[in-house]
Order: structure tokens, then sequence, then C-alpha cells
């Protein structure tokens, strides 16, 4: 099953090496630090309100970088307007932490809100020049990246690209590691006996249903994704919510991300709104730690459309949630009315889309039979 699952992967990926033992993305990156580090190197990666994750955070924040591989992460120049690593700026901090004898060992590209392609094709061979190892974190956008319907990170000059593969690819919960052949002892023993034990074999059977799944219907899917979150962003700024990555069309991946500060606060809005059956989360945003926002009330709300999109759900629905969201968010009305109707609007849409519609399909697929007879 393993064997399978590793041969479907690659063909998904185009990827030289897999590793499907992770059993969640931060173990998958936790896997790529203790490959590509030591205690002490320099990682550059996102900050956090920026869009970075906490598996690539600071010691002082809890962030897993820095309290269990001990890096010390410098983060990326970013550029709110266009919501995205600013690439001269980089190149020119990274030449000025050369120059302090602070080096980078690795930059992390991806990020928790991932709203555009990061600039790696831009980036990479200037990385590389300085012996700069590049991880990509492809956790949320993993199964944009299999529809081939974002960007492509082992062309466009990754090293290693980790993911979870639950998000935007719907799978199990657990974790993956793609890279070239030349990392591929590297990466294994960092994964066992370094960072995984017990792999979780039962969650391996259905990373490799997903993977056949999204040979099947990946395009599609992913097309549909990127559609219904433009749709979603564009209903909501015209509902006088705003949206942030306007200039470059809100966004390109399955995310949206809300700046709330004229009617409250995320984590205020995201209780409101869990009320009325839609659910959310809070996040930081640009901004928020200069104006002495916290994490727990920050000025953002971030939320994706690819569960919806799986339920089958198109345009039409998403101006329908945008309106809904209004209500609650601009409008101030009763939570709890808006609620009767999402479950209304929800009874329509109960199959899932993009999938096998029987475990036999899936098995015929995949020639589980032929390969286990081998």
């Amino acid at each position: 099953m393993e064997l399978l699952a590793i041969e479907l992967a690659k063909e998904l990926f185009s990827a030289e090496f897999v590793d499907v033992r992770p059993i969640s993305g931060v173990t998958a990156n936790l896997i790529a630090y203790t490959a590509f580090t030591n205690p002490n190197d320099v990682a550059m990666a996102l900050s956090i309100p920026s869009g970075g994750h906490i598996s690539y955070g600071r010691k002082e924040i809890g962030g897993t970088a820095g309290v269990v591989r001990g890096l010390s992460i410098e983060y990326f120049p970013f550029d709110p307007e266009e919501m995205n690593i600013d690439v001269d700026k980089t190149k020119k901090k990274v030449l000025t932490l050369i120059k302090e004898g602070k080096r980078p060992k690795i930059a992390i590209f991806g990020a928790s809100v991932f709203l555009f392609p990061h600039p790696l094709k831009e980036l990479s061979n200037f990385f590389h020049e300085y012996d700069i190892t590049i991880i990509y974190d492809a956790a949320h956008v993993l199964g944009l990246i299999a529809g081939k319907e974002f960007q492509d990170p082992l062309r466009e000059g990754a090293d290693i690209v980790t993911g979870s593969t639950h998000k935007t690819l719907p799978g199990p919960q657990g974790g993956i590691i793609l890279s070239k052949l030349l990392f591929a002892e590297r990466i294994k023993k960092a994964t066992f006996p370094g960072n995984v034990s017990n792999h979780h074999l039962h969650h391996v059977a259905g990373k490799a249903v997903v993977f056949a799944e999204m040979l099947a219907f990946g395009k599609e899917y992913a097309r549909a994704v990127i559609k219904n979150a433009k749709a979603l962003a564009e209903a909501l700024s015209e509902r006088g919510i705003t949206v942030l990555g306007e200039r470059n069309g809100f966004t390109k991946s399955h995310q949206v991300l809300l700046d709330v500060t004229k009617y409250g606060d995320g984590g205020t809005l995201e209780e409101k709104l869990e009320r009325a059956n839609i659910i959310v989360n809070r996040n930081m945003i640009p901004g928020d730690i200069k104006a002495g926002r916290h994490y727990m009330h920050p000025g953002g709300i971030r939320m994706g459309v690819q569960e919806v999109t799986r339920l089958g759900m198109g345009k039409g629905e998403m101006i329908e949630i945008a309106e809904m969201i209004a209500d609650v968010i601009v409008r101030r009305k009763d939570p709890q009315l808006v609620a009767k109707r999402v479950v209304e609007l929800r009874k329509g849409f109960q199959t899932i889309k993009y999938a096998f519609d029987t475990a036999a399909e899936a098995y015929r697929y995949i020639e589980l039979r032929k390969v286990v007879s081998k």
C-alpha cells in the first residue's frame, strides 16, 4: 500500500522522490528542517501577520522551527498591496544578512494565508547562488498544485516540497514530502527514525485513494475551486467588506482574506458567523501588530471554498454565501436567523463531487488487486 501511494503521488506531482510517511504538514516541515539544518541556523520565512504558519515561527512565539529545531527566523519582506513576498527587498535583506555573518541555511516559501503564487521562479536562482536550500510548504495549496492550477514548485526551483494531505488535497489528515532523487536518502533518514515511528498505515491507504482521485478529477476540481474563490471574493467586496488582494484580483487560490476592522475584529465576528452556521477562522493581517491587535482578536478573517466546491456549489451559491456573511458582518442581523438560511442552502448539497462514486470504482482505477497479486 505504501509503495502504491508513492507511485501514484510521483505521477500526480511529477516528482522523482515521494515520502508518504509524515503524519501531518507540521511533521513534514520538521523533517525538512532535520534534513537541511542544524540548531542555530538561520531560516527565512513569512511572519504570521504576513501569512506565515506557526511551524516556521520564532521561539518566542512558540513557533515549531524555533522551539523544536532551534532555528533563528528572519522574515521575508512583504508587500501588503500585492499580498506577496517583495522580491527586490528580499534580495537586499539576504545580502545584508550574509554580510552580518547570518547567511540563511533555508528559505521557506508557502504560507497559511496563501492568496497568490509566491515568487519562487524570481528568487530560486538567487537563493541557490548563495547555497540556500529552498523548502516550499504547499500544505494549503497542494490540491491546486496537483490540479495544475497553481504554481509548480518543483519545476520553479524548490528543493523540497512539504504539505498536508487534507486541505485543498481532499484526503485524510496527514502529510507528504516531494523532492528530487538527490535528497531522497537524507529525507528518508530524517523521516524515520528522526520524526516518525508509526506512520499510520490506514491514513496511507487514504492518501493512495485521494492521489488516484486527483489524477482522475484534479484539474476540473482545482479550476472550480479557484473560480468559486474569485466569485466569493468579488461578491463580498460588492457588499462593502474589504477583501485583501484586490490589486491582483483578490485571489488565485482557494482562499479569501477579509479585513473586518470597519465592523469589529476577527475573533468576535468569527464567533458570530459560527452562530450563523458559517465556519471561518480569525486571522492576523498586515498591520495588526502595529495597530496593537492580538491573535485572539485580529483584524482579519480567512476562509476557503474547497469544501463547498466539493459539495457541488458554484457561482450562484458563492453569491448567496456572501449575502449571508454580509448580513452578519455588515447589516448585523441576528445570526440565528441567518443560520436557518444556511441550513436550507446546505440541504441541497449532500453529495461529494470530484470523487469516485463507489469503492469498487476506486479499486478499479488504481488496480489494487493487480498490484497486490504481484
